[in-house]
């Protein structure tokens, strides 16, 4: 028999006759004693139990890092399913409604040695859940949105209603992140400066991308926006984070500063020498010219490294320079019509696939290198 309570100030949401639901606060620490995941699975007669998915341990981690990391905002609450023996004690007086919540008082009940089965089920928060409970910031007050719900059927489809929803477009996400000053994660950390620079790109006069990049924040002509953001973002973390990248010696990883100005440089240098060596592939939509799409610009992107390392971005020749050397492999380049003779396709079967791009990329180097040897 229950013999121990947890009392929090709570409001109780005027929303469903039949399903009581509360909003109330729990400290970290609390989390651990009150809830538990019900983990997907089958029991010995084959029944489906549960509804979770298995603990992503990165995940956790990586909440756990930013919880444990000082100066914390961690608004986003966890979804309980409260079991029918919480008691609900409305506040006193006229004022403790706006017509919409009660202020009150909510008791759950919970082991009294803190050992035995919790009272509660998390139906959404589980990888918050855990993190929460390892956190060194034990004491950090927690949102929390409990429903009342012992039946394992309303449980499951409130899981499904919170987690069917669609994901974010990865162009927003990618479009987003320059404007935060804390990443959520290292993955996302990577894409920052990329995006950045492709903001650069897209609204400098200057820039042969100017106006041409689709983003996600701009409703623009895709007759005029040919370029989709994430392939270029994509090219240019490559060469940023690739030792053997020609964008990486911009970065200062020991300082953790950036030479926007030189990497502005060279690529001003490099993308506006491609535009004038292939004018009549530039600025179009990618089902008239492959140079525009995912495939091209990340293809392109690769022959980048290679060619600006023979080319001095702060020269006033600059793009002179990369215009002589990607003189030496146009002939070869069908990006509007013909046959890549040593890939064997047409222009148009190249395709944005991961296969299509290392196929493309390879061949560009490969004549670039030959072509260069042989001028020697």
């Amino acid at each position: 028999m229950t013999e121990k309570w947890l009392e929090r100030r709570a409001l109780k949401v005027l929303q469903n006759d039949d399903v009581p639901l509360y909003l109330f606060t729990l400290a970290a620490d609390e989390i651990d004693l009150v809830a538990d995941v019900s983990r997907i699975g089958r029991d010995e007669a084959g029944k489906l139990i549960g509804y979770q998915r298995p603990e992503k341990k990165k995940h956790v981690k990586q909440i756990q890092d930013y919880l444990d990391s000082g100066d914390v905002l961690f608004p986003n609450g966890l979804i309980l399913a409260l079991p029918p023996e919480v008691r609900w004690k409305s506040s006193r007086g006229p004022n403790t409604s706006d017509g919409l919540a009660v202020s009150g008082t909510l008791e759950i009940p919970v082991s009294p040695d803190g050992d035995g089965p919790r009272p509660a089920w998390i139906v959404d928060g589980q990888q918050r859940s855990v993190a929460l409970s390892r956190t060194k910031n034990s004491r950090m007050p927690v949102p929390v949105a409990g429903f009342v719900a012992g039946d394992l059927d309303v449980q499951r489809e409130q899981f499904l209603r919170v987690n069917t929803v669609q994901p974010l477009p990865v162009g927003l996400v990618t479009e987003l992140l320059p404007e935060i000053a804390r990443v959520p994660s290292a993955r996302m950390a990577t894409r920052q400066l990329p995006s950045a620079l492709v903001d650069m790109l897209n609204q400098d006069p200057d820039s042969p991308f100017f106006g041409i990049i689709r983003r996600a924040s701009t409703a623009a002509d895709k007759k005029v926006a040919v370029v989709t953001d994430t392939g270029l973002v994509e090219a240019l973390r490559e060469s940023i984070e690739s030792p053997s990248g020609v964008l990486f010696p911009y970065r200062n990883i020991a300082t953790g500063t950036t030479d926007t100005e030189g990497i502005r440089r060279l690529l001003m240098a490099y993308w506006g020498a491609v535009r004038e060596t292939f004018p009549r592939a530039w600025g179009k939509p990618p089902t008239d010219s492959r140079l525009m799409g995912g495939v091209g610009i990340r293809a392109m992107g690769r022959l980048m490294d290679r060619v600006m390392a023979h080319v001095d971005p702060a020269a006033s020749d600059a793009a002179e320079q990369a215009r002589a050397e990607l003189a030496l492999i146009a002939d070869q380049c069908r990006w509007t019509a013909g046959t890549w003779e040593d890939l064997g396709m047409v222009w148009n079967d190249l395709q944005n696939t991961p296969r299509h791009i290392s196929a493309l990329s390879n061949f560009l180097v490969r004549a670039y290198l030959a072509e260069r040897t042989g001028r020697r």
